[in-house]
């Protein structure tokens, strides 16, 4: 397991966090792992039992081997588990909160993505998505043909880009620097390619940094 969890790195990994939200479900993720773990010692444990010791349990009715070990040993361990999902996971939504954070636009086509600054004037890059450190973004993702999904493991979740429906998505990055993004739905024989990069800047050099982008190759592919 040391050996496989040691590979859960680059730039598309989940377990290596940048930003509050990918923290939060990398967080989940080991704590699932755990419980899991855990419900797989006990089974494993009273399997050993049996084996070693025949007679172990035998004046346990047959019923309530199905209650104890079927309904009370799983619950005991999966109920607080989806208990601390389901919190994490609210966490997680772009809910209101005193001041509205700054909107870029995600449009999702075969095989690209468009991104749009409102607040810059109506500003677009081309499968380049340029965020400012530290600053809460509410991505506002569609799609212009069919279903994608933006994705960007080490910021936060994902979520749907789906014709005709505005789906939106909190995300932030904590420190500057290259982050991948990619398509996590197949949409078709492009799929594969449909990455963008995420280009992180200071805040007092994000503006700059979105100008210079704008005449990059890069930014008009």
């Amino acid at each position: 397991m040391a050996v496989a969890v040691s590979g859960c790195r680059g730039p598309l990994s989940t377990l290596d966090p940048s930003g509050p939200a990918a923290a939060s479900i990398a967080t989940m993720w080991w704590v699932m792992l755990i419980g899991s773990t855990v419900l797989f010692l006990l089974v494993i444990g009273i399997f050993i039992l049996v084996v070693r010791r025949p007679g172990w349990g035998s004046s346990v009715s047959p019923a309530r081997w199905i209650v104890l070990g079927g309904l009370v040993l799983p619950a005991c361990v999966l109920l607080p588990l989806l208990a601390y999902g389901l919190v994490t996971g609210e966490r997680l939504l772009p809910l209101p909160g005193s001041a509205p954070p700054q909107r870029i636009e995600a449009e999702a086509a075969q095989w690209q993505w468009t991104f749009r600054y409102p607040g810059h004037g109506g500003a677009q890059t081309r499968n380049v998505l340029l965020l400012p450190v530290g600053t809460p973004v509410d991505m506002v993702v569609t799609s212009k043909d069919v279903i994608h999904a933006f994705w960007v493991p080490r910021l936060a979740g994902k979520i749907d880009a789906v014709p005709g429906r505005v789906n939106r998505l909190r995300i932030q990055a904590d420190q500057p620097g290259r982050y991948e993004g990619t398509c996590d739905e197949f949409c078709g024989l492009g799929h594969a390619g449909m990455r963008f990069a995420v280009i992180v800047h200071r805040p007092e050099d994000f503006s700059a940094a979105l100008t210079q982008a704008l005449s990059a190759p890069e930014a008009k592919q």
